[in-house]
């Protein structure tokens, strides 16, 4: 502080002796004392947090925070995550409130906010976890634990809305909790309040990330955030610079409230009209563009790779589980397809899935799933039978699925979906048994007239590689010199189904080579007769579409002969029901089947037998082996020996994970104590080896001052050093006569004429170190670890690598007593001067 007065003359002299425009310093204090003392505003003892202006802080945070909050709306589809978001808000005010009321140390208010949040975050986040929707449990803390280290991934990786989803309900309790717990702890113990605004704008943004490309209340939301966060911000910006002024007289007060008034009326005026600018301004002079969501940008981490298409084993379907009951539909509409998976890259050995630009990601799924498709909504109810795999059978668009039976819990958190193709996996397979329910769209099959009255899309799919050349030479025979697309698809689906000849390879049918390799396709349209059945049909119709610029898909599933199954009957899916098709793209419809079977007519009936003349025994050329993906599924027995062995052994993959999910969050909140030891070693070396000697020695008494500010015993500001010895020895009896020595030797050192040696130097800090000890020795051990994180000797002044434009927490540095200019040689300090 300044020893003038607010008119900037020179305040009176008190003390005895004092020179004219001179005042002594005990003087000086004494005055600003009762300065402030006599003009103190009533309620301004105590904490900020019991004070009117910390009601005033809460309110704004809640408003602000409660804002972000409907950001996650959409994402959510109802209502349900109001209770964990306004839960953790509340929940982490409280705890900023009681640590700026006990004034509680950094470590006090870590550990206070991690059992809040373990005991507390059950009945607002995972309440099905806890007893009478209370106490936590065992699975509650493990909820959230993992909750808050893979909530984020899971939450921009599964289909909305996520209220299919209720673990997810940790992310914006856990959220709201950390904004709310800084902010509030910034607005209510540093003096730049305003700096709370910057843990507002991470939830913000939090949110938005978090949420869906439709926003909840864009314009609603930025009004309240800009309005209200400008106001109070500007409001705690007055108040700190008005606080940092030595004397307040009644008068100034009185026009220091009415300054804030006017200046509150005409921001709130400004505000409102830049709002109203920004309305009808903001549609006009920016792009119509979507915004920036995780979910759309973060693929999901389903490697697809693992899992073999399902159209390897088409052939085994077809042939050796003819008579199987795979699975059962109850519900499918007449003229409905059960699809198993939609298939749309192609490498010259496989058609397979693919997740990506253009075919879509997969997502976790629910009870509900977010879709635009238009049809009629089907209720379906499937039953597994001797079906294995990961590929869901489903029918239509999803819009929710739920399953029913033992495995339920276990299924519903291994299912993605693909919304863009309609393609389901269960990672953790299905098996006989196991049900579910659908909630399906199902659209009708539009006509040949729909088709010729709309036209083809342009849908980007993956390139196919490795297309053998006699595909593009058979597509231009088919096609012949028409331009039209539809036209062209339709000559490829008339060509293949007259020249075809169909034949899965069974005793009563010509021998067929299964598989849809490039060599496999090249064979077929290189024929004279083209002998083949769905698997190399639908493929060669789609690599001929797209040789001629038409998207094409290829999809594999069932669907029921309409002349032997009656509408309205369950469909038991058999091996004979196994069928590939084509999907085209038509404006207005969507991706629509196509196929590509050989007529009845050129169905191949094996010829008669002769009683007359015995054949002769005829060695059958023996089939070549099947795709190493036929015996993906393997048998039983191998199955459960597996299953017994894994059972068996110890899951190290959970161990780590269990031990991943205690380790980092305790690693993650003692980050911020490291960080103040770190600070203050390189304090305690900056000065330890400053360039000037004397620097040293003072460097070495503030070492002192900063351990008792720790210790909860701070010197008043401006005191010398004779004097801070004095406080110290009433504070800590113990290192009384150590401290008023070192105090002495201090004054005798700085004051002094010349330079002191490195060997006084190292003697000065050696009793420094012992002072330390000794100050050290008079607090409890919980008192002293608390000391050493403590943030009370940070608080006063910048560290040395932080940029100028960044304020101290609470409050500009001390006024330096103890480090003044050198006087010349021979000369002693002036009486009064310290």
């Amino acid at each position: 502080m300044t020893e003038n007065d607010t008119r900037g003359r020179p305040a009176p002299s008190t003390g005895p002796g004092a020179e004219p425009g001179h005042t002594s310093r005990t003087g000086t204090r004494s005055n600003l004392t009762t300065a402030r003392s006599s003009t103190r505003l009533r309620g301004g003892d105590g904490p900020r947090a019991l004070r009117a202006t910390g009601a005033v802080d809460a309110l704004a945070l809640v408003v602000m925070l409660g804002a972000a909050v409907v950001g996650f709306g959409p994402a959510w589809g109802s209502t349900a995550y109001l209770v964990p978001a306004l839960g953790g808000l509340v929940l982490g005010l409280g705890v900023a409130w009681l640590g700026a009321w006990r004034r509680w140390g950094t470590v006090t208010v870590t550990a206070v906010a991690m059992v809040t949040y373990l005991v507390l975050g059950g009945p607002f986040a995972l309440p099905g976890t806890t007893l009478a929707g209370v106490l936590p449990t065992v699975d509650t803390l493990r909820g959230l634990l993992l909750g808050a280290i893979t909530g984020w991934k899971e939450i921009v990786t599964s289909v909305p809305p996520l209220q299919s989803f209720p673990e997810l309900a940790v992310v914006p309790f856990l959220l709201l909790f950390l904004s709310a717990l800084v902010a509030g702890t910034l607005a209510w113990r540093v003096r730049a309040g305003q700096w709370a605004l910057l843990p507002v704008v991470v939830a913000f943004a939090g949110v938005i990330l978090l949420g869906t490309l439709v926003p909840a209340s864009p314009l609603v939301q930025g009004l309240v955030l800009v309005v209200v966060g400008l106001l109070w911000g500007s409001w705690r910006a007055t108040e700190a610079r008005l606080g940092e002024r030595q004397v307040l007289t009644a008068a100034s007060v009185v026009a220091t409230r009415r300054l804030r008034w006017h200046r509150a009326r005409g921001g709130a005026a400004m505000l409102a009209l830049g709002a109203v600018a920004a309305v009808l301004l903001v549609p006009v002079v920016t792009p119509d563009t979507e915004r920036m969501v995780l979910r759309e940008q973060i693929v999901p981490p389903l490697d697809l790779h693992e899992y073999v298409s399902p159209l390897v084993s088409f052939r085994k379907y077809a042939k050796e589980m003819t008579d199987d009951e795979l699975f059962t539909v109850d519900g499918l509409p007449a003229g409905a397809r059960v699809r198993l998976a939609t298939l749309d890259t192609y490498n010259g050995v496989v058609y397979d899935v693919s997740s990506g630009a253009g075919s879509g990601v997969f997502t976790r799924a629910g009870d509900q799933i977010a879709t635009v498709a238009q049809g009629s909504p089907t209720d379906l109810t499937v039953t597994i039978g001797d079906y294995r795999g990961v590929w869901l059978p489903d029918v239509g668009a999803l819009a929710g699925i739920r399953y029913t039976g033992e495995r339920g819990e276990a299924l519903s958190t291994t299912t993605y979906y693909n919304s863009e193709t309609g393609t389901g996996v269960v990672t953790a397979g299905l098996r006989p048994g196991d049900t579910f329910r659908l909630d399906a769209i199902v659209a009708p099959t539009p006509s040949v007239e729909d088709l010729e009255s709309s036209h083809v899309l342009d849908a980007k799919l993956p390139a196919p590689r490795n297309v053998p050349d006699s595909v593009g030479g058979k597509a231009a025979q088919f096609m012949a010199e028409e331009t039209d697309p539809l036209v062209q698809l339709k000559n490829l689906e008339t060509g293949l189904e007259a020249s075809g000849i169909f034949s899965s390879g069974l005793e009563t049918q010509l021998p067929s080579r299964p598989g849809h390799s490039a060599e496999r396709i090249d064979t077929l349209l290189a024929a004279d007769e083209m002998i083949g059945d769905d698997e190399q049909f639908a493929v060669a119709l789609a690599l001929m579409a797209q040789s001629a610029g038409i998207p094409a898909r290829v999809v594999m599933g069932f669907y029921p002969d309409p002349e032997a199954w009656e509408a309205g009957t369950p469909f038991v899916a058999t091996g004979a029901d196994v069928h590939a098709w084509v999907e085209v793209p038509f404006a207005g419809y969507g991706w629509v089947p196509i196929d590509a079977i050989p007529e009845e007519d050129n169905k191949i009936e094996p010829e008669p037998k002769s009683d007359q003349v015995p054949k002769p025994p005829v060695l059958e050329d023996p089939e070549p082996p099947e795709e190493p993906a036929d015996a993906e599924a393997g048998t039983v027995d191998d199955e459960e020996k597996e299953d017994d062995a894994e059972s068996n052994a110890f899951d190290w993959g959970r161990a780590a994970l269990v031990a991943v999910a205690v380790t980092v969050p305790l690693l993650v909140l003692a980050l911020p104590l490291l960080l103040v030891l770190l600070l203050k070693s390189r304090r305690r070396k900056r000065r330890r080896s400053a360039d000037r000697p004397v620097d040293r020695i003072s460097g070495g008494w503030r070492e002192v001052l900063d351990a008792a500010t720790d210790l909860g015993a701070p010197v008043p500001a401006g005191a010398t050093r004779r004097e801070s010895a004095g406080t110290l020895a009433e504070a800590f009896p113990v290192a009384a006569a150590p401290t008023v020595t070192l105090a002495r030797s201090a004054d005798a050192t700085v004051f002094g004429t010349g330079d002191p040696s490195p060997q006084q130097v190292d003697a000065f800090w050696s009793e420094v170190d012992s002072v330390l000890v000794g100050m050290r020795s008079t607090r409890p051990r919980g008192q002293r670890v608390r000391a050493a994180v403590s943030l009370r000797s940070l608080r006063g002044a910048r560290p040395a690598w932080v940029p100028s434009w960044v304020p101290a927490l609470r409050r500009p540095a001390r006024p330096s007593a103890r480090t003044v200019t050198r006087p010349p040689t021979g000369s002693g300090p002036k009486p009064g001067e310290s």
